[in-house]
């Protein structure tokens, strides 16, 4: 047995450590492709947690994704 600690991939985004911290480069690209195909607008200022809350939203709205 290891003992480095498993990571859930499932991990709800409010529990990220780094989850408060400005969206990366790529969350804003995948985001506004998102969006776009949407219909919809980005905030500007999103967290990391918030991206991804809202990329998973999108790509259930879309049908994209996992």
């Amino acid at each position: 047995m290891s003992d480095q600690p498993t990571q859930d991939p499932s991990k709800d985004p409010d529990d990220w450590a780094t989850g408060d911290e400005p969206m990366t480069g790529p969350q804003r690209s995948y985001l506004s492709t998102l969006a776009r195909e949407a219909g919809e607008d980005v905030p500007e200022n999103l967290t990391k947690a918030q991206a991804s809350e809202m990329i998973d939203r999108l790509q259930a709205k879309s049908g994209r994704g996992g």
